[in-house]
């Protein structure tokens, strides 16, 4: 399945965020691969951020990285970053970004 994700870094912070993603963990990418992504793309315009990732199950994804130390670090990293830390349902779901059209 392929999910669009955004989110957004605090303007202060985007070179600092940029230079965490030039030092993400071995074993964060390492677990990101196990839990089934197959491939995972960042864009940045301004401080918003466009994420395609390519997945076997989205849900199990954030399941199997929920309780892993290296991705509670990561997330808590991220966090002090941005200021839209991950895009959620009203319903309180994991969601991604609509599509609209493809070709």
């Amino acid at each position: 399945m392929r999910i669009a994700l955004h989110t957004r870094v605090r303007e202060d912070r985007i070179e600092e965020y940029e230079a965490a993603h030039r030092e993400v963990p071995a074993e964060l990418t390492d677990a990101i691969k196990a839990a089934g992504v197959r491939e995972w793309t960042i864009w940045r315009s301004g401080s918003e951020l466009f994420h395609v990732l390519e997945c076997e199950d989205y849900a199990r994804l954030l399941a199997e990285l929920e309780n892993l130390p290296v991705n509670i670090a990561w997330q808590a990293r991220m966090a002090e970053l941005l200021d839209v830390v991950h895009d959620y349902s009203a319903a309180g779901g994991a969601a991604g970004l609509p599509v609209v059209w493809e070709l």
